[in-house]
C-alpha cells in the first residue's frame, strides 16, 4: 500500500476487548506496518490502541437498558464514524456489540461506500432476529465467525465469512498443582465442594441478579457445611461486586477474587479458580465456554429487564441459549432464564453436580466436544482472524 495500514477497531465490552486484543496481536505478528485506532478496553490498549473514549460508555445490554442512554450512544456513534472518515482508515473492524458497532458501520458506509467493513463475531441469527444478517449485509463486507455453523448463514445473504475458531478453545489452563494450591490456600479440603459464582461483567447484571445469587449462595453453604465459594469480580465492576458480597454477609467460606488486590496476577488466579472449582453457577454468555474449557460442570441462570425479557422470549428461535449446549448438540447444562431463575430450582440443579458422577461426566463430555468443535488443537484463532483480515485488505488492493 506504500504506507502503514490503518485499522479502526471498535469493541464495546470485555469479551470484545479480549477478541480485539488477540486480533491486534495476530495482525502485528503478520505485519509490522499496521497502525491501530478506535475504541477498546485495557487489553486492546495494552496492544497499542489509544481509545477514542472509554469502552465502558458502550457496555449496556438489552432494549430496556439501552433506551435511557440512546442520546449519549448516538453521540458516541457519530463521534466514532467521524473518526473513521477523517482518519484515512483502510478498514473498519467492529467487534461484537452489534447494536452499537453496526450503527457505526452503517454511518461509515453512507459516507465511504468502498471502505471495507469487517465484523468480528457473527450475529446470532440462528437464535433470534434472523433478518439481521440480510440487513447487516448492506454495510458489512466480511464476517469473522466464532462458530463453525455460521459461515453458510452469512454467505447466504452476500457477506464473506471465515470461521476463525473461538479463542476460548485455546486458552491456557492452570496447571493441576496450581489449582490444588489455590484450593488449599482458601482452606478447602480435598473432598469439600468449591462453588464458583459468575454473575456477569456489567453493573446492571449485578444489580438485577445479585439478590437471587446471594440466596443461592446462602442456600448452598447451608446445604453443604464444608463447602466454600469464590466469586471473581470483573475488573470494571470490582467495587460493585465487593459491596454485593459484603451485603450477603456469608461468612469466612465465601471468598472474593478481587482484581484490585490481585493486580497483574489476577488472570492467573482466575484461571486457577476455574480449574479448582467443582461446579459453577454462571450468568449466560461466553463464560459457559470458559467453564467448558476448564471442564467445570455448571448451571446457567440469567434474567433481563422485564421488557427485554418479553421481547427475547417472543423472538427466540432455539430451546437453549447456553453455548455449550448449542455447540455440543446436547442439553446437559441446566439453565434458568427470566422468571425461571429462582433460588430453589437452581439449588436443586446444583445438587447432583456435587456428588452425581454421571451428571458431572455428561457435562464434561459435552465440554470436550464443544472445545474440539471450536478449534482446540487447531491453529491459533488470532492468526486465523488476522489472515482473514489481511485477505480482505489484499482483495481491496488488487480490486
Amino acid at each position: 500500500m506504500g504506507r502503514a495500514v490503518k485499522l479502526f477497531l471498535i469493541a464495546g465490552e470485555p469479551s470484545g476487548d479480549a477478541l480485539g486484543a488477540s486480533l491486534m496481536a495476530g495482525l502485528k505478528a503478520a505485519r509490522s506496518d499496521i497502525e491501530f485506532s478506535g475504541i477498546g478496553g485495557p487489553l486492546m490498549q495494552a496492544e497499542g490502541l489509544n481509545s477514542l473514549f472509554p469502552m465502558s460508555d458502550l457496555s449496556v445490554m438489552g432494549l430496556a437498558e439501552v433506551l435511557p442512554r440512546l442520546r449519549h450512544l448516538f453521540k458516541r456513534r457519530d463521534q466514532a464514524a467521524n473518526a473513521v472518515i477523517e482518519g484515512q482508515i483502510d478498514a473498519l473492524i467492529t467487534i461484537d456489540s452489534p447494536d452499537f458497532c453496526l450503527r457505526v458501520a452503517k454511518q461509515v458506509k453512507k459516507r465511504a461506500a468502498k471502505l471495507p467493513v469487517i465484523h468480528y463475531v457473527a450475529p446470532t441469527v440462528w437464535a433470534w432476529r434472523a433478518g439481521r444478517a440480510r440487513k447487516m449485509a448492506r454495510f458489512v463486507d466480511h464476517v469473522l465467525a466464532l462458530f463453525p455453523f455460521e459461515p453458510p448463514l452469512m454467505q447466504a445473504v452476500g457477506m464473506g465469512c471465515d470461521f476463525v475458531g473461538h479463542p476460548v478453545a485455546q486458552m491456557p489452563q492452570a496447571a493441576p498443582e496450581d489449582c490444588s494450591a489455590y484450593r488449599a490456600g482458601l482452606g478447602v479440603g480435598a473432598g469439600d465442594p468449591l462453588l464458583l459464582l459468575l454473575p456477569g461483567s456489567r453493573r446492571g447484571e449485578i444489580v438485577r441478579l445479585g439478590p437471587r445469587l446471594g440466596q443461592v449462595a446462602r442456600g448452598f453453604l447451608h446445604a453443604h457445611p464444608r463447602a466454600h465459594l469464590v466469586l471473581p469480580a470483573a475488573p470494571a465492576i470490582a467495587d460493585d461486586v465487593a459491596q454485593m458480597m459484603a451485603a450477603w454477609d456469608l461468612g469466612p467460606r465465601a471468598h472474593l477474587l478481587d482484581p484490585r488486590a490481585a493486580g497483574a496476577d489476577y488472570p492467573h488466579q482466575k484461571s486457577c479458580v476455574f480449574g479448582a472449582a467443582d461446579l459453577a453457577l454462571a450468568a449466560s454468555g461466553t463464560v459457559s465456554l470458559e467453564l467448558a474449557a476448564a471442564k467445570t460442570p455448571m448451571v446457567i441462570a440469567y434474567d433481563m429487564a422485564p421488557l427485554s425479557r418479553v421481547l427475547m422470549r417472543w423472538m427466540l428461535k432455539i430451546d437453549t441459549v447456553t453455548l455449550v449446549n448449542l455447540v455440543s448438540e446436547t442439553r446437559h447444562i441446566p439453565e434458568f432464564l427470566g422468571k425461571d431463575f429462582e433460588p430453589a430450582p437452581v439449588l436443586a440443579a446444583l445438587k447432583p453436580l456435587v456428588s452425581d458422577q454421571t451428571a458431572r461426566n455428561d457435562q464434561i463430555q459435552a465440554a470436550e466436544v464443544t472445545m474440539a468443535r471450536l478449534g482446540a488443537g487447531d491453529r491459533d484463532p488470532k492468526a486465523r482472524a488476522a489472515e482473514a483480515v489481511l485477505r480482505v485488505l489484499e482483495k481491496e488492493i488488487v480490486g
